[in-house]
């Protein structure tokens, strides 16, 4: 058994800096079958770095207070405090808080108490081609990420 203070888990933000304050709680407390994630989002912060899916992970976002908001590939959702949305491997997602209060909620994914990067897709406008295409992700050395298109393999670097 293990046990821990969601305020005692260091934080650990996005390296694109969209959030402030991340707890990864699987990290702090070993899990091997699922990830769970705690936020703090102020106004204008998001949970990722943009629109992107798992493909090999689903993912489940519990809002404990304020209201999210996640930008789908059917449009915008609002989940408000004590309701979940879940996304499956391939939906495309962008969570974030737009709104003027404190959003307090918990990202989980399972399998595995983290996604593979090479199972991870963003959508970005490529300046190559011209329009928003999915971008392959591989997190660098330096804590950067290196976003390559999947048409013209131009890459670029973020965070």
């Amino acid at each position: 058994m293990e046990k821990v203070a969601i305020d005692d888990v260091e934080t650990e933000p996005n390296p694109m800096k969209v959030h402030s304050i991340r707890r990864p709680i699987s990290k702090a407390l070993g899990f091997t079958d699922f990830a769970m994630n705690y936020f703090e989002l102020e106004p204008g912060e998001s949970f990722s770095g943009g629109m992107h899916t798992h493909y090999d992970q689903e993912e489940v976002f519990y809002v404990q207070e304020g209201t999210a908001t996640f930008d789908t590939e059917n449009g915008q959702v609002t989940v408000e405090d004590g309701e979940v949305i879940r996304f499956a491997p391939g939906d495309f997602q962008k969570g974030y808080n737009d709104g003027d209060e404190t959003v307090v909620g918990f990202a989980f994914g399972a399998p595995g108490a983290q996604h593979d990067w090479e199972d991870l897709e963003s959508l970005v406008y490529c300046q190559d081609c011209e329009e928003e295409l999915g971008h392959s992700l591989e997190l660098t050395d330096d804590g950067a990420f290196r976003l390559t298109c999947n048409e013209c393999e131009n890459s670029f670097m973020m965070g």
